[in-house]
């Protein structure tokens, strides 16, 4: 077993004095050390060659490798295997080369300043990605605990928070958390006027006024909250069709005819960090889908100008796979050879030629059949009517 040369240390605003003995030791022994601006106070003790972060930042592995074999130690803030850059390296170096020394992480403190505890809240990092990401955890009595960067973020989260409904949330800013100049800001988001240090971490409690909206993390939105046109998969088949996909923590879905991207965005709020990638050839389709994934917090939902079978060949190979239409043996085929082991598979079809398809190929290959009709009421008072929509057959199968 080969020596750890490559030593990731968390340290907070306390700086090296807040360091155990141990670890102090790995840094005075350090042959290398890379780290950003705010790690540049160190004692003299500490002779080591000083390295910035490289630019672009995805250039550290790179560099990281350069140095294989010496005394090296990357500095992060708090705990570096917590939205920081130990995953990162991680992923990237044998983890036998790694040694990590965690330190208290901005989470821990703000629930601690909170008196939360962390089993009960939900943690998010808007540092570097998109801020409305959060959105999609805006929900009664949710405890939010957010990592921003940016002044003006808070701000923007307020927004996101009032336009919902959730003005009368309770916001509180901590900044320099752990050091001797540590401030705090209490607000409520519709009021919120704070202008605060650009590095900070944002806790949220969140109240629903009662006209809020209420977007729950399960499938099945109100149709009404997605811009669409009259192709969209509706709520009640939507719901169907992603408890057949099975949403799961980072797993990947092709959504092929994506539309207006209603079972995308659905099954990117289904689990933390579900990726999904729309295939659609409509320009203003997608345009719908960009401004759906984004008002309901998935701003991450890839869009692929193009049509299956060709637009897949370059795609990274799914966990799950959804065809709303234009189903076709050579569809099925291509998304069947990448589909992964234990990958869902589900088409929806409403026409004749489309289920035609569907029933030939399920003779063929298996799976379930199904078919969904939705019967509403029209009109709002007596006398009324049941109305019957378009049923909709669908097959699914998981690849084993």
């Amino acid at each position: 077993m080969t020596t750890p040369w490559l030593h990731i240390v968390g340290i907070g605003e306390d700086g090296l004095e807040g360091l155990t003995p141990a670890t102090r030791a790995v840094i005075e022994a350090a042959e290398v050390i890379i780290g950003g601006d705010r790690h540049d106070s160190l004692p003299g003790t500490v002779r080591a060659e000083r390295v910035d972060w490289p630019h672009p930042f995805d250039a550290l592995i790179e560099v990281l490798q350069g140095y294989a074999g010496r005394r090296v130690v990357v500095l992060a803030t708090g705990d570096p295997l917590w939205f920081s850059v130990g995953a990162r390296i991680g992923r990237a170096i044998d983890p036998g080369d790694i040694v990590y020394h965690p330190q208290l992480s901005a989470f821990q403190l703000a629930s601690a300043r909170m008196g939360w505890s962390m089993a009960d809240l939900e943690t998010l990092t808007v540092h570097g990605r998109p801020v409305e990401q959060m959105i999609a955890f805006i929900q009664p009595d949710a405890r939010l605990v957010i990592l921003t960067t940016g002044e003006d973020t808070p701000e923007r989260i307020a927004r996101f928070l009032s336009e919902r409904g959730f003005g009368r949330s309770r916001m509180t800013v901590f900044a320099s958390m752990g050091g001797a100049e540590e401030q705090r800001f209490d607000g409520a988001a519709e009021s919120w006027a704070h202008r605060v240090p650009a590095f900070n971490t944002l806790a949220v409690e969140c109240i629903a006024a009662p006209e809020a909206a209420l977007l729950p993390r399960v499938p099945g939105l109100a149709d009404d909250l997605f811009e669409a046109d009259d192709t969209m998969t509706r709520r009640e088949v939507r719901a169907v069709t992603l408890a057949k996909l099975m949403p799961m923590r980072g797993a990947l879905l092709w959504d092929i005819g994506a539309g207006c991207g209603s079972v995308s965005v659905e099954w990117m709020r289904g689990a933390r960090y579900a990726r999904a990638v729309g295939v659609e050839p409509r320009a203003d389709r997608r345009a719908m889908a960009a401004a759906n994934a984004l008002a309901l917090g998935v701003p991450g939902l890839r869009l692929i100008d193009g049509e299956a079978p060709a637009a897949l060949a370059e795609l990274d190979r799914p966990d799950a796979i959804f065809v709303g239409g234009g189903l076709s043996d050579a569809v099925f085929e291509a998304c069947w050879a990448a589909l992964k082991p234990l990958g869902r598979f589900v088409a929806n079809a409403e026409t004749a030629e489309c289920e035609a398809v569907m029933l030939r190929l399920q003779s063929r290959v298996g799976g379930e059949l199904c078919k969904v009709q939705v019967t509403r009421v029209e009109g709002s008072g007596p006398p009324s009517e049941w109305r019957a929509e378009a049923p909709v057959t669908q097959w699914s199968l998981v690849k084993r």
